[in-house]
């Protein structure tokens, strides 16, 4: 009796295990947005971003402080003792005076544009932020979608894993009847070896996969929710890689705080400036203590000098001229040049990469698109060559190894097809963010497609496949 090795009885094989667990019940399985939700909770990347935030917004206050009234207050205790040698005396003189100043600038062209600079950092670092948060978005997808990835990579692996033990048990029975020889044992041993040993890596990229998402929660998780081979694979709207460019260009969180980082530039360089200009303040002060501290003499007495409190108020204008400063505020005329300089030419770069991989993210999901039906048709067409090869075998015309090629190559299309899967749900948030798009309504629209009964070692192909290779397999003896 003809004993196939096809997906179908693989993937039998494999499941089989759980059998015995059909009864109980399923663990609680976490869906994306959930743990997206966690993320943007308890990353610690986050947290410090918007604490560094919190830091620099502080620099709009402190700049408007510039202009702003000072004032401040002040006393001066002082006791003196003055030796006069003709004639032979000794003059103490002590007391106490209080004072108040307010200051208030009336022309300070250099704080003005320091004021002007520090609203378009925090403008920056508003839209840094903002990109912080829209790359969680992007992490949490790829977090959470490498261990969907690594689970159905395991679970390949161990239907891979069945089909060679069973290939290993076919050739010791035909060893044992006289039908081959024992190369063809050994040889079915080492494709066994060597399944298992990938079995044993999968499962630990599946753990390290997990592992991954509990560093970004900090949270422990026993199971997700899988994504149904039901998920729509379209091409991009609009499918126009010029206008996912234009929208790049105008709304690109990281392209957005590099022009306000540029305008920042352009007003430290005319606050830089601005210290060659003279700078007037009005200046009010109110002193109060006795004679003896402020020295106040009585104009109609030439020598007397009064003796108890005294009180003086000031009020006026203050102009300094810049004149020479060791030719501080030039060097930093010619700093803030090259700092304008350089923030433009990172502006340009950064522009230029954001249209790259905006193209360049056009290009993959047209290309995931196409290759998810080939990579699927290919498991098909694979399964249908190993069925016949094992036909071949068992009539002669072919050797053991064309068989365990046959296997690998369905197994390495299985996992293509996975692959490119995943690669398409991801490649497309990555082309939102590039747009400057993304947001958890992408998640919430994925979220729509994720199965809370996923298990791996049966939803890791479409239920469809093997019946499918069937007919494409039976067609021709049909003929």
């Amino acid at each position: 009796m003809l004993r196939k090795l096809s997906l179908a009885i693989a993937v039998s094989c494999a499941s089989s295990a759980m059998a015995g667990a059909a009864d109980m019940p399923l663990p609680t399985r976490t869906g994306l947005v959930s743990v997206y939700q966690e993320a943007v909770n308890n990353n610690a990347d986050l947290a410090a971003a918007r604490a560094s935030y919190d830091a620099q917004k502080e620099i709009v206050p402190q700049a408007r402080a510039g202009l702003l009234p000072n004032i401040s207050g002040g006393a001066d205790i002082n006791d003196t003792r003055t030796s006069i040698d003709q004639p032979s005396a000794v003059i103490s003189r002590s007391g106490t005076v209080y004072r108040a100043t307010l200051s208030q600038p009336i022309f300070r062209a250099d704080r003005w544009f320091q004021l002007k600079a520090a609203k378009d950092v925090n403008e920056q670092a508003i839209l840094q932020l903002s990109a912080t948060e829209q790359n969680l978005i992007l992490q949490s997808a790829e977090d959470y979608f490498a261990v969907l990835r690594a689970q159905d990579n395991l679970a390949s692996t161990k239907a891979e894993e069945a089909a060679f033990k069973r290939q290993l048990d076919q050739a010791n029975e035909r060893f044992d009847v006289g039908l081959s020889d024992k190369t063809d044992v050994l040889q079915a041993q080492a494709s066994y070896d060597t399944a298992r040993a990938s079995r044993i890596v999968a499962k630990r990229q599946v753990d390290d996969a997990f592992q991954a998402l509990i560093t970004l929660t900090n949270r422990d998780y026993n199971s997700i929710e899988g994504i149904v081979h039901t998920l729509p694979v379209l091409a991009p709207t609009p499918n126009d890689a010029k206008a996912w460019v234009d929208t790049a260009t105008q709304q690109n969180l990281n392209l957005l705080a590099s022009n306000y980082a540029v305008s920042a530039a352009e007003e430290t360089l005319r606050q830089r400036k601005a210290g060659h200009a003279p700078t007037v303040d009005a200046v009010a002060q109110y002193e109060k203590g006795d004679n003896d501290s402020l020295g106040f003499t009585n104009p109609n007495y030439t020598g007397q000098s009064f003796h108890g409190s005294v009180e003086q108020r000031t009020i006026g204008l203050q102009v300094n001229i810049p004149i020479y400063s060791g030719g501080l505020t030039s060097s930093q005329v010619r700093e803030a040049y090259a700092r304008l300089g350089q923030s433009e030419q990172q502006r340009e770069g950064l522009r230029r990469q954001v249209v790259e991989n905006t193209r360049n993210l056009h290009r993959a999901v047209n290309t995931d698109v196409e290759q998810v039906q080939a990579r699927k048709q290919s498991i098909i067409s694979n399964q249908s060559a190993l069925e016949a090869t094992e036909i071949g075998y068992q009539v002669g015309t072919r050797n053991i190894v064309d068989v365990l090629d046959a296997q690998r190559q369905l197994y390495a299309s299985v996992r293509d097809y996975n692959n490119t899967r995943y690669d398409y749900i991801l490649d497309n948030l990555r082309l939102k963010q590039a747009a400057g798009t993304l947001s958890p309504g992408d998640l919430q629209d994925l979220s729509r497609f994720l199965k809370a009964d996923y298990n791996p070692d049966k939803d890791f192909l479409p239920p469809d496949l093997a019946k499918e290779a069937a007919k494409n397999f039976e067609r021709p003896t049909e003929r």
